[in-house]
């Protein structure tokens, strides 16, 4: 209980800290300042951060506007065992950008924390500032859920976002590489890929929701359609009205789950899907709340 305690009050520390950087500046207030400057070749990558993909554009933008203004919001480092170079914890974007303005120093606040510590607070930093694709801010969930045992609830804590949240976002994870390849590059949103999750073809339903332009709501039409069988003749299952579909949709939203709701005269099934031990804890947990 402690630990849980624990990781609780961290998840807000780093959240209030992200906050205060993340303020816009204006024109009357100071700079948030750094704890001092640090020659950049000094200041290396993280290997754990969830961002992976930097928009060339924005990089000479931002590069542009540090040559005429510096580095506005400090980058965030912690010291590495060599006692010399520190590794970033939040701010690669800026750093990459500082190195293509030609910056020698830039400022950094200092943070002596572990590997738990730092892959949360690049999390919190990014999903704050919007600048994970879905497929990144899953990917760090995931990292932080396995390498340190969070479950979902407990992770949603930490990060300011709801269980479901969390839970809806680590189901993109389940999407074959090349639409999750899609969500990426920005061609799919995450509205459009979790409606593919449950697609009996992922693959075919996202070409043809890129090559027609399809919003979501037809997306979700098209994955709920019946199979057929290969000759096409006979449907393996029969189709279910509209408003039982909505309601699915509802109930899958709003606990993370797949729900498949079953009429059966007046009565009928609800069943809820769960793919690991943990899902199904929490799931438990769900249901005896209050």
């Amino acid at each position: 209980m402690a630990d849980d305690r624990s990781g609780r009050r961290l998840g807000r520390g780093l959240a209030a800290l992200i906050g205060e950087m993340d303020q816009p500046v204006a024109a009357s207030q100071p700079t948030v300042a750094g704890d001092r400057t640090m020659p950049i070749e000094w200041i290396v990558r993280s290997p754990n951060n969830p961002r992976r993909a930097f928009d060339e554009a924005d990089l000479d933008d931002l590069a542009r506007s540090m040559r005429d203004h510096g580095v506005i919001q400090p980058i965030v480092v912690r010291p590495r065992q060599d006692g010399q170079t520190h590794e970033i914890i939040a701010g690669e974007r800026r750093w990459r950008a500082a190195q293509r303005a030609g910056l020698a120093e830039v400022p950094v606040i200092v943070r002596a924390v572990g590997d738990k510590a730092a892959l949360e607070l690049a999390i919190v930093e990014n999903v704050q500032r919007s600048d994970l694709n879905p497929i990144e801010e899953a990917l760090g969930y995931q990292q932080l859920m396995e390498d340190h045992g969070y479950g979902q609830a407990e992770l949603g804590d930490v990060i300011g976002k709801s269980r479901s949240h969390v839970a809806n976002t680590l189901r993109l994870l389940k999407l074959p590489e090349s639409v999750r390849a899609m969500v990426s590059a920005g061609e799919l949103s995450a509205g459009h890929a979790r409606t593919l999750v449950t697609a009996d073809d992922p693959e075919a339903l996202a070409r043809r929701i890129v090559r027609e332009g399809l919003s979501v709501r037809q997306a979700e039409a098209l994955a709920q359609e019946p199979t057929t069988t290969k000759g096409g003749d006979a449907p393996k299952k029969a189709g279910k009205d509209p408003d039982t579909r909505a309601i699915e949709r509802t109930l899958s939203d709003s606990t993370g789950y797949k729900v498949d709701i079953r009429p059966k005269g007046e009565g009928g099934e609800l069943r809820i899907r769960y793919h690991s031990l943990e899902q199904f804890d929490d799931l438990c947990r769900l249901l005896q709340r209050q």
